[in-house]
């Protein structure tokens, strides 16, 4: 799967897993990115045919809003909900494992916001 990473996840740990996993990543320091604001970070996702991954859920939610409710499209957006309560945090095998299990699903991810803790296997 294609993904662009959020600088709140972009950890180089999480980073390698991903990559280890098969998946395509793109994180703003590639693109020289870093520090953009949130409408930047997803257009340049949409631009490259990325799906967005992100901490930052109510932003990024209101983002697709604004996409759909203006007749575009985007690749999909996943969110990582953190609480603070090591039981229900996920930690970045745990995030990846989540991706493999959403994407083996078949749900369509185009145009929807995905709440990655709702994968957890």
């Amino acid at each position: 799967m294609k993904l662009y990473l959020d600088e709140d996840v972009a950890q180089e740990l999480f980073v390698k897993l991903l990559r280890k996993d098969g998946h395509d990543v793109l994180v703003q320091s590639d693109i020289k990115m870093n520090g953009e604001k949130d409408a930047r970070q997803m257009a340049k996702a949409i631009f490259f045919g990325r799906v967005f991954l992100t901490r930052n859920h109510d932003d990024f939610e209101a983002l697709h809003e604004l996409v759909v409710a203006a007749g575009g499209n985007h690749p999909g957006i996943f969110t990582i909900r953190f609480d603070n309560d090591s039981r229900r945090d996920m930690l970045p095998a745990t995030i990846v494992r989540s991706i493999r299990a959403l994407e083996s699903s078949g749900i369509p991810i185009e145009d929807q916001v995905i709440v990655l803790n709702h994968w957890r296997g």
